[in-house]
């Protein structure tokens, strides 16, 4: 069993810890608002710090969920960043879906601490992180992911490095890009279904048994149906990350037509108030124009 700082209780980050400390692991958690590290502690049975760096010292691997690029180093560097606690072979392994470009900075400068860094981006949602069923993509050096695998098997389903530095975060982009167009496409086949009068769950009983099926379809369809979008991956962060998506397409040459329009979707369903709203709001956007 392994000495854990997991920085970051939000919805993933909160029952992801809880899976580490249920495996057996000793943990110590850190999160910005100080009252939810201590509600954590006493749910669970681990202890909690006040700062990155405390929770960081003494342990074997740091695991981080935080935000954006701005949150992730925020908890790393600095006087009260978690690489200054970090002793000298230890691991920090980011969950967050973050830019390739602060991935490699902060892999750069843990090298220069003599620590190793593993950009591990994470998909599945909230109820991926609470059955412990997640997909992890990761990217970093291969002994440092040898011996982060087995930890994150607490809350993973499949575990996979995908190549050097930023490969993790280059893949969650892919994941994104290919989220986008499935929930255009699931909101704009209900919102046929219902504007032609046909029963929506009964289309979607026979089509999710064939070539339209989807992780989508299966888990997103009735809440969609019922108008009810309070749950899940909120707009404002799948913005983010298609921000980052798209950046990278500018950098890469690659061409994301559908990626940039959803992108746009997305922007209008912000401006009609659902910042927070879950992704599959595409259909209540289609909604509200009619």
């Amino acid at each position: 069993m392994a000495k854990i700082a997991f920085l970051g209780l939000g919805v993933m980050g909160y029952p992801m810890a809880g899976h580490l400390q249920a495996a057996g692991h000793q943990v110590t958690v850190y999160n910005r608002t100080t009252a939810k590290a201590e509600a954590w502690s006493q749910e669970h049975g681990g202890s909690w710090a006040a700062t990155p760096r405390q929770a960081a010292e003494g342990v074997d691997f740091v695991m981080a969920c935080v935000g954006n690029d701005d949150d992730l180093r925020a908890v790393c560097q600095g006087a009260d960043g978690a690489f200054v606690g970090m002793a000298s072979g230890s691991v920090f392994v980011d969950h967050t879906t973050v830019s390739a470009k602060v991935t490699r900075e902060l892999y750069a400068a843990a090298q220069t601490a003599g620590i190793s860094f593993l950009d591990a981006p994470i998909s599945g949602g909230q109820a991926g992180a609470e059955n412990g069923a997640l997909s992890v993509m990761c990217g970093g050096d291969e002994e440092a992911f040898d011996a982060a695998a087995p930890i994150v098997d607490a809350y993973a389903r499949i575990c996979r490095r995908i190549g050097a530095s930023g490969a993790g975060q280059m893949t969650k982009m892919c994941n994104q890009i290919a989220i986008a167009g499935l929930v255009q496409g699931l909101s704009e086949a209900l919102h046929f279904a219902e504007k032609a009068g046909l029963d929506s769950r009964a289309v979607v009983e026979v089509i999710s048994q064939g070539a339209a099926g989807s992780w989508q379809m299966s888990n997103r369809y009735e809440t969609m149906i019922e108008d009810h979008f309070e749950h899940g991956f909120a707009v404002d962060w799948m913005r983010k990350d298609l921000g980052i998506c798209l950046d990278a397409a500018n950098e890469t040459g690659a061409s994301l037509p559908v990626t940039a329009l959803v992108d746009q979707f997305y922007k209008e369903v912000q401006n009609q108030g659902g910042g927070r709203w879950d992704t599959s709001s595409l259909l209540k956007r289609l909604r509200l124009l009619g």
